[in-house]
């Protein structure tokens, strides 16, 4: 008799849970949140970020000295003991910098009260870039001043320092638009100033973000995926060392 009334109650609360927790299930899966809230959680993984290798060696950031929008002398030793992005731009730029910046705006508005974290952004064409010049594309871009240096200075000095000293291409070529050639991608540093990455599905860093894709866009004209939201990711993690 015993057994029965067992037979029932398990019987009922299957039934239950077929009736109210199954279609939930179906309804996550239909709408994608399942699949999304694993990948959140993939990517918000305590794995610390990778270093940028140099024959064998971590790479760390060159030393540099320019003078910022304010005329103010700014080195690298200015950036130690901070997680900051570095680019290199123009203000000048009638192709990706707009997105850049605008990328680089909404990754400082995100970390605007995170006093450990900075950027740093060299021009390409110094002999343009005044910091008066400078002043203004900050003042048009609604720029934030006080962790965001735009440098300006010897312009041997700062190709130098985009070629060798970070392998982020730039170059002056007079028949692209603007004059001027540069890879849109973004460096980033930890706070002892080494170049750090995310891993890719191999193990190996991914070395830069892709900076000239919105982040509201999701992807380019050639399927390319932004990666601003990555690197936002991995600020977090860099600041959490």
């Amino acid at each position: 008799m015993n057994k029965k009334y067992t037979y029932i109650w398990v019987s009922l609360i299957v039934l239950i849970f077929g009736i109210i927790v199954i279609p939930r299930i179906v309804e996550r899966l239909s709408s994608g949140s399942v699949v999304e809230n694993d990948r959140l959680n993939s990517e918000s993984s305590n794995k610390r970020l990778g270093y940028i290798l140099l024959d064998g060696k971590r790479r760390k950031v060159p030393s540099f000295e320019f003078i910022n929008q304010d005329s103010v002398l700014v080195s690298d030793k200015d950036y130690l003991g901070k997680v900051y992005v570095v680019d290199f731009f123009f203000t000048r730029c009638p192709s990706i910098c707009p997105v850049m910046t605008t990328n680089l705006v909404e990754v400082q508005q995100k970390f605007k009260d995170e006093t450990d974290f900075g950027i740093a952004s060299f021009s390409i064409t110094p002999q343009f870039d005044t910091p008066e010049v400078l002043r203004a594309y900050i003042k048009k871009y609604n720029i934030r001043g006080n962790n965001w240096n735009l440098m300006t200075g010897d312009k041997e000095a700062i190709y130098e320092l985009a070629n060798a000293g970070f392998n982020i291409f730039a170059a002056e070529m007079p028949d692209v638009p603007g004059g001027f050639e540069h890879s849109g991608l973004f460096a980033l540093v930890d706070k002892e100033g080494y170049l750090r990455s995310r891993t890719d599905e191999f193990g190996n860093p991914i070395v830069y973000y892709r900076g000239a894709i919105l982040e509201k866009n999701g992807t380019n004209d050639q399927g390319e995926k932004e990666e601003i939201s990555i690197l936002k990711a991995d600020i977090e993690k860099l600041l959490q060392e």
